[in-house]
């Protein structure tokens, strides 16, 4: 036994603050166990509060609320469809078993609220499939509530943030992009400027949470009223074992070292991250070493129970990490500002992507997880999105907004790249000029007939839905013809680990011999991903940090 005294003893140690580790310490509080939840940095939310903050839980009885009914029996289909022989059935079982459960659970006893979207469709398509119904959003919350543990609200990004501090959802942006362009729009915007105003008489941004920030304000709010103790600042040193089983660790404090004695310690410290070394073996050589996790991020969970207590590695099957195609715009000193391509441009008609032939590699519509791994089979480091002026005028690309607002600035600053022919473009962007005038003849004529036979654009019902429903025909596909033309330049960036721990289906962490490693779980991205590698369908990183984190708890205390 590892020998000595202990400064703390509970029944739950959680290490991280993210939406995986601040749901099992709450669920544990709810049980009535003694809980310590501790977290390296300064604030809670971790990545989840940087996100749109979708849960991904089939079968809730919030489906039928909304009008939209799932069943955990079609979404197991659906999964075997997607997973196929990749292995890990039993943990997405238990998952799929849980979800409906944990997710009453928690509405039940905390202030976490979710409402069922009725149209946020699964991100591929086959039978089981759903369309509404599975993809549940954390509802509004009043951040003034918290009091000053707002300031422990990790922020969203700043480039999606208005005014500086002010959330929008996703079903405003038209009316605050537009204020004065009926009476409807003008309500909205003068009701969002005006809250935010008020706000920033007290606080450093908004109050109003929403989306992932909206998950996290509920998290926290609710272990507050558990009287859960959060140690910030605190990371983790070392696991503390008896023989093979963990019964606690040595977390590293402002106040130096604690052991803490614990029946479960939890890992959730946030995954792979900006670790180097675990960057290295797991994700493809042409990976820039650039995550969109916090910087605080840097795979201690998983590095530790590797080092320390003989865990395996999962590498993710497929993919070790989940990609979004972002641009990058290089700020002052060595601060860039990232935008992640997710909804807004890569679906419309209008816009190619193309690697250095200046060729299309993949569908752009499809989800940003799969456009990336088009990416990374095809061996590219970074590609091209191109459209023209229409298309920049009317949806906008990247950080430059619908109208054009902001490209002569992002211009000047070099974010993309402007020419008056197609060949100039090419020139200006170092790829092959024959290759990008064959690309964007070749989708001109496909925009003509409505389909794609390359890539398949347009022909699923998530390209669908991200399109633009005021196109007759195929709602992806339109020409590139109107001068000047634009390219900006995006790269492949994490969002989330595939890889991580192997565990079993209690999500207790499992040795390189195949073994539960007594005393030990993990959950969220510090847990090797159920879904092996793919991206099914919105939020499926949060849906089953939650579900396993509850699950974890429900072990714990019952084995209390």
């Amino acid at each position: 036994m590892d020998t000595g005294t202990f400064d703390e003893e509970v029944d739950l140690l959680v290490i991280g603050a993210g939406a995986g580790g601040m749901t099992t310490a709450l669920t544990g509080a709810i049980r009535g166990l003694k809980v310590l939840l501790c977290e390296k940095t300064s604030m809670v939310g971790g990545t989840t509060s940087t996100s749109g903050g979708t849960t991904w839980v089939p079968g809730t009885e919030l489906s039928r609320r909304a009008g939209v009914p799932d069943s955990v029996e079609d979404a197991a289909t659906f999964l075997r469809h997607v997973v196929g022989n990749r292995g890990g059935d039993d943990r997405r079982a238990a998952f799929l078993a849980s979800g409906p459960e944990a997710i009453a659970d928690l509405e039940r006893n905390s202030e976490l609220r979710f409402v069922a979207a009725t149209a946020h469709p699964d991100y591929l398509d086959g039978t089981g499939a759903a369309y509404g119904g599975r993809a549940l959003a954390p509802v509004e919350f009043d951040g003034r509530l918290l009091g000053p543990d707002f300031d422990r609200v990790r922020p969203p990004r700043d480039v999606f943030m208005g005014l500086g501090g002010m959330m929008v959802a996703r079903n405003e942006i038209a009316a605050m992009l537009n204020p004065f362009a009926n009476v409807g729009n003008f309500r909205v915007a003068a009701r969002n400027v005006l809250r935010y105003g008020r706000d920033r008489l007290r606080h450093p941004r908004g109050t109003r949470l929403l989306m992932g920030n909206a998950l996290v304000g509920r998290l926290l709010f609710s272990l507050r009223q558990r009287k859960v103790p959060i140690w910030f600042e605190s990371a983790l040193a070392d696991f503390i074992r008896d023989g093979e089983r963990v019964v606690g660790a040595v977390i590293r404090t402002p106040k130096g070292d604690r052991r803490v004695r614990a029946r479960g310690v939890v890992l959730a410290t946030g995954g792979i991250g900006w670790n180097t070394e675990l960057r290295r073996k797991l994700f493809p050589a042409q990976i820039a070493p650039r995550s969109q996790s916090p910087e605080g991020n840097t795979g201690d969970g998983i590095s530790l129970a590797i080092d320390r207590a003989g865990a395996a590695l999962g590498d993710g099957c497929d993919s070790a990490g989940l990609w979004m195609p972002c641009s990058l715009l290089p700020g002052r000193g060595d601060k860039v500002a990232v935008w992640p391509h997710i909804i807004l441009d890569r679906a419309k008609p209008g816009l190619i992507a193309v690697g250095p032939d200046g060729r299309r590699f993949v569908n752009e519509a499809d989800s940003y997880h799969d456009f990336c791994m088009g990416m990374i089979r095809a061996g590219l480091d970074q590609a091209w999105l191109v459209v023209d002026d229409h298309f920049i005028r009317r949806y906008g690309l990247g950080l430059v907004l619908p109208g054009g607002r902001g490209l002569s600035r992002l211009l000047r600053r070099g974010y993309l790249q402007r020419a008056d022919s197609i060949p100039a473009l090419a020139a200006r962007i170092g790829v092959d000029a024959a290759g990008l005038t064959d690309s964007v003849a070749a989708n001109n004529a496909h925009a003509a007939a409505g389909s794609d036979p390359d890539f398949g654009r347009g022909s699923s019902v998530v390209n669908r839905f991200n399109g633009d429903a005021e196109v007759a025909g195929n709602p992806c596909l339109g020409p590139i013809g109107t001068a000047p033309y634009y390219a900006l330049r995006v790269v492949p960036i994490d969002l989330a680990g595939s890889g991580g721990l192997d565990c079993d289906v209690d999500s207790r962490v499992l040795n390189t011999a195949g073994a539960p490693i007594e005393g030990l779980y993990a959950c969220g991205n510090d847990a090797a991903s159920i879904f092996r590698g793919t991206y099914p369908g919105p939020g499926t990183t949060i849906g089953p940090a939650v579900v396993f984190g509850w699950r974890i708890a429900q072990q714990v205390a019952d084995a209390a």
